[in-house]
């Protein structure tokens, strides 16, 4: 049973990964884009600029649970490299369970008046000609961070069973 729910899991995370591999190509072709029309017709849209930092902020979010399923995140591999796979499974547990858990807890839920100020100010760019409705790129964080608790999971099920078929 918890072997299907890490699969189910890890599809969806890696579904997740392929659509920030395409927000990704977006994001180079509106940087393109933009610094062609900037140096090659001195022509410049501050919409099109803060598109950029959207796509930025949606892949980074998104990323960081991507980043977890794939061991892509940051550890102290000099000395987690030395340990059984029993042990480096202990470690990812429980680091997951007592750092990456609260941590994504605190800020979901700490970012979520966030948004709603956002959406009920009816927030927009600050700059002419910039992107209306800034709450749809403020909403994704608290979103990430429910899709980051998701991977995490998925993350303690793997581990959970290398411990238990590394005996």
């Amino acid at each position: 049973m918890l072997n299907k729910v890490e699969l189910l899991i890890s599809r969806v995370v890696d579904i997740v990964g392929r659509c920030l591999a395409i927000l990704l190509l977006l994001m180079v072709l509106n940087v393109s884009y933009d610094v062609m029309m900037r140096y090659l017709f001195h022509a410049s849209s501050v919409g099109m600029q803060e598109m950029e930092w959207h796509l930025f902020a949606v892949i980074i979010l998104f990323g960081v649970g991507v980043a977890l399923k794939e061991e892509g995140h940051v550890r102290v591999d000099f000395l987690y490299d030395r340990l059984s796979k029993r042990k480096k499974a202990v470690i990812n547990v429980l680091g997951t369970i007592f750092l990456l858990l609260p941590l994504a807890l605190l800020i979901l839920f700490g970012s979520i008046d966030f948004v709603l100020d956002a959406y009920n100010s009816g927030e927009i760019s600050e700059d002419p000609g910039g992107l209306p409705l800034r709450w749809i790129v403020k909403c994704m964080i608290p979103v990430a961070f429910g899709f980051l608790l998701f991977a995490a999971v998925g993350y303690i099920l793997q581990n959970v069973e290398k411990y238990r078929s590394s005996k």
